[in-house]
């Protein structure tokens, strides 16, 4: 966590002075009826979501720090039942316990803040579902620790009662934080610490690791805050050679848009590893078949990133494949020379190998974004497309990558089946056609399963009673 800086600093308190000055404060102590403390929160809790927003934007790493300031008592405890649920869902979640990595300190601090409140009866109707699901996340002793903390016997009892024997199940604890997400969808929440040391790293990585994703998927923001600390980290020998650093500096150059400088710092490490990390090829493709998976954009701007970095006088699968890369989305994946260029490529390695397979990610991405991108009436494109597929699955003769093309193609005949429906049209009979020729001779259907997909569906009789 970075410390606030002065800017913001100034403009969270002045928020906090506005509110104690105001009226409505001032109405709500003189009456303490809860229609009072609404006004008083629907009056200033804007300004502090906007400051968050604006942290969180340009300054997520300092985004912390500025929910710590909330937490003064000059806020009248507003905008606390927000920053509740931001720090249930900033905690790292094991996948295989559905429990959190490490305890949760900034989830306890809001709480704590919460229940010491002066308007804790008010605050704590918008609280219930984020603490049941930190308390789902948590260790039974850490929760119990948590609540025998509070001095208020009453308090006690409110928090006891949020521990729910449902979320015992790890079943209900996936479905509960999978509904809960859904509250914050369009939040900008997300802040991380960076290592400092080698075990921060590997403590750290998976959070940083989607920290770093995010930033990515939302486009408009400044990331010149995590770029500096990512120009350290990645120029941190303590952690070079490490898995973490290369799946790290793999996500920074394939989906981070850098400037000249930045770029020539990235692209140094990234030959320095190519020739001082044995395992740094390895690694590498195995971060990049994880992100075909994970279905980051590893695309051909991606690719051109990782491009203008590699040092050629180096010989590896490094610049072999983005050299493959260059002449696919150079000249297009179905130009002849690319395709002898894959072949070529394709046969020197071994067709299981997870270079190989990221070549298939290559192919299948370009042929996904067309289908997938079709309207209804384009369906020719699908037809010129198709006499494509035998090449690249004669190339391949993977067995995955039929499957996979064969689900894109059936998508897309179904969603054309529910728009032509009549069998005597021009429209049905091509596609019919189409089908029922290139399916059969691409083993993607069978003759009966041809029939089957154009079968005349009889509507059943109702009968009268």
């Amino acid at each position: 966590m970075q410390a606030l800086s002065k800017e913001y600093s100034a403009a969270a308190k002045e928020i906090s002075k506005v509110i104690q000055e105001s009226e409505e404060l001032k109405v709500y102590l003189e009456s303490e009826e809860e229609e009072d403390f609404l006004a008083l929160r629907e009056a200033y809790e804007p300004a502090m979501q906007q400051l968050h927003m604006n942290v969180a934007a340009i300054q997520p790493l300092e985004l912390v720090a500025l929910e710590k300031a909330f937490l003064d008592t000059d806020f009248e405890g507003l905008f606390l039942p927000k920053l509740l649920g931001y720090s249930v869902l900033r905690g790292e979640i094991n996948k295989e316990t559905m429990k959190y990595v490490l305890p949760q300190d900034h989830f306890k601090a809001i709480l704590y803040t919460i229940c010491n409140s002066s308007n804790f009866d008010y605050l704590k109707k918008r609280i219930g579902q984020s603490i049941q699901m930190g308390f789902a996340f948590s260790s039974d002793i850490w929760v119990t620790n948590l609540i025998n903390g509070i001095d208020n016997r009453r308090i006690r009892y409110f928090l006891q009662s949020q521990k729910l024997d449902k979320y015992r199940d790890i079943r209900s604890r996936h479905t509960g934080i999978v509904r809960f997400k859904k509250q914050f969808k369009n939040d900008n929440f997300y802040s991380v610490d960076f290592p400092n040391t080698a075990n921060e790293l590997t403590v750290l990585y998976s959070t940083l690791k989607s920290f770093l994703i995010i930033r990515t998927e939302r486009k408009t923001m400044d990331n010149s805050a995590i770029i500096s600390e990512m120009e350290k980290l990645i120029s941190n020998p303590a952690f070079q050679g490490t898995k973490e650093h290369t799946n790290l500096m793999g996500i920074y150059a394939n989906l981070y848009k850098l400037k000249k400088s930045e770029t020539a710092t990235l692209a140094g490490v990234f030959n320095k590893e190519r020739v001082n990390n044995p395992n740094f090829k390895d690694n590498y493709f195995d971060f990049l078949l994880a992100a075909f998976n994970e279905g980051l954009e590893i695309d051909m701007k991606a690719d051109a990133r990782v491009s203008i970095l590699i040092d050629n006088k180096i010989e590896d699968d490094v610049k072999s494949y983005y050299r493959l890369m260059d002449e696919i989305h150079g000249k297009g994946y179905v130009h002849q020379d690319a395709i002898e260029a894959v072949r070529v490529f394709y046969s020197q390695h071994k067709g299981v190998s997870v270079i190989n397979e990221c070549v298939r990610k290559v192919i299948y991405s370009y042929f996904a974004r067309l289908i997938n991108n079709l309207e209804t009436n384009e369906y020719t494109e699908l037809f010129e497309l198709a006499k494509i597929f035998p090449v690249y699955m004669g190339i391949f003769s993977n067995e995955q990558f039929n499957q996979d093309v064969k689900a894109l193609c059936m998508t897309y005949i179904r969603k054309l089946l529910k728009k032509y429906t009549d069998k005597r049209g021009k429209d049905y009979q091509d596609i019919k056609k189409f089908v029922s020729a290139t399916f059969l001779d691409l083993n993607f259907l069978k003759k009966k399963e041809i029939v089957e997909l154009f079968k005349t569906r009889r509507k059943r009789k109702v009968t009268k009673e």
